[in-house]
């Protein structure tokens, strides 16, 4: 990783553009899930996080990393690993947000996405697209 901060930066800067269309889809399928199918919010907050981070894998991969690895198999495992540890991150900020301090569930998972984005980029950077 000798790369320069300023490429870095510009990674993370993307990393932030394709994680911005995710949280639409992320807020978006949840919306339907939970208001209009009246899923458990936990369910509908599942699937949204899914389909935001399949649509940011492939953003990443082809813009972000400019990743050519064959292994796209391996890739995408790492990437969902990475992406359902913070699932489970998701769902515990969004549970302590709503049921113990009281927030609004959007205002709870809004404040969920930003710190999972962190550790999203994070482990995304220095495990799953690094060859």
């Amino acid at each position: 990783m000798s790369e320069s901060i300023e490429a870095f930066l510009l990674k993370f800067l993307k990393f932030g553009l394709v994680g911005f269309s995710g949280l639409v889809l992320d807020f978006g399928v949840t919306f339907v899930a939970k208001e209009r199918l009246r899923w458990n919010k936990y369910i509908a907050n599942s699937l949204g996080f899914i389909v935001a981070s399949v649509n940011n894998y492939i953003l990443n991969r082809l813009w972000t990393f400019h990743s050519a690895d064959p292994d796209i198999g391996w890739q995408f495992s790492k990437f969902l690993g990475v992406a359902l540890a913070g699932l489970l991150l998701n769902n515990l900020i969004v549970y302590l947000l709503t049921e113990k301090a009281k927030l609004n569930f959007y205002l709870a998972k809004f404040i969920a996405i930003v710190v999972v984005f962190v550790w999203n980029f994070l482990l995304n950077y220095l495990y799953t697209f690094t060859r």
